[in-house]
């Protein structure tokens, strides 16, 4: 090909534009933009095509030094069409960026959570020595998870408001932008709307979606009022379901492993270690328990 610089020169010449008009010319025609794609397409250009696409070459400067707010969220590219330069506009990474944090955000599902939590961000969590345990977890979590979707969660226990479910939210975004779906459920509220489900016999149906969830996170499992019903065939079916196929499960409580089973066993003045033992078997097999330190950061 012929070297661009001489046949922009014969352009401008042939085109008798006055000084000011070659130096706006020069200066779009020496954009990096510009040039770079000369540089891409050098086998493919000859002086007849720069010469009738440099209106298209002027026109797609002016639009990166001016943007047209009509086109925000898009930029300018140059491509070669046919015989001529030609203009397409490609969305700009911002605009990918907002997309893809969209699209993440459908793929979790708050239950009686605040709206809040789908924003929280891994790396903006602080790393203080009492978090450094959970946070080694949850990287060593997400890395096998790209690997294997069945694996084992983690069980985040500790005292109020040292961050166990500002971490599980952080995860949760993690998880959602690589692609799966996460229903991430407050337990205390979850078990006491159960009787809305009657009304229109979708309990059913509910407790099977969430147990089918490809991620499932429980925060502040322990502080709900249990019955024997929503112990037995709520929260036992689900785990039961997520064991058989070892799906991903996530737990944050105020209580340790042990003190949630006397939980599960003591149900309105009635003990029934057994059936507590049972429910706590499923909840071993799906988390690892991990202790999340820390001062009390809601005060």
């Amino acid at each position: 090909m012929e070297d661009i610089s001489e046949v922009i020169t014969r352009i401008l010449k042939k085109r008798k534009l006055d000084e000011d008009g070659q130096k706006i010319a020069r200066t779009a025609i020496k954009h990096p933009s510009v040039q770079t794609f000369f540089k891409q397409n050098k086998d493919k250009l000859n002086k007849e095509i720069v010469q009738a696409s440099l209106p298209t070459i002027f026109n797609y400067v002016e639009q990166i030094k001016a943007p047209n707010p009509v086109m925000k969220g898009y930029k300018p590219r140059l491509f070669l069409n046919g015989n001529v330069i030609d203009i397409t506009y490609v969305p700009t990474q911002d605009k990918l960026d907002s997309e893809a944090k969209a699209r993440a955000e459908r793929r979790i599902e708050l239950i009686d959570l605040p709206g809040k939590l789908r924003h929280v961000e891994l790396a903006n969590i602080d790393s203080t020595p009492e978090r450094d345990a959970v946070l080694d977890e949850v990287a060593l979590f997400l890395a096998n998870f790209k690997k294997n979707k069945h694996i084992q969660g983690l069980y985040l226990t500790g005292n109020f408001g040292v961050g166990k479910t500002y971490i599980l939210a952080g995860l949760a975004n993690t998880i959602a932008r690589q692609g799966s779906r996460v229903v991430f459920l407050h337990v205390p509220s979850f078990i006491a709307s159960l009787g809305s489900h009657f009304q229109d016999n979708s309990l059913n149906d509910e407790i099977d979606r969430i147990a089918s969830a490809p991620v499932l996170i429980f925060d502040d499992i322990g502080a709900e009022t249990l019955s024997e019903w929503s112990r037995d065939d709520v929260l036992g079916v689900i785990l039961q379901k997520r064991m058989d196929n070892v799906l991903p499960t996530f737990f944050s409580s105020n209580m340790t492993m042990d003190d949630l089973m006397e939980h599960f066993a003591e149900i309105r003045n009635n003990v029934d270690e057994v059936k507590a033992k049972r429910l706590m078997e499923r909840v071993r097999f799906l988390s690892k328990e991990v202790f999340v330190g820390g001062k009390n950061r809601r005060n």
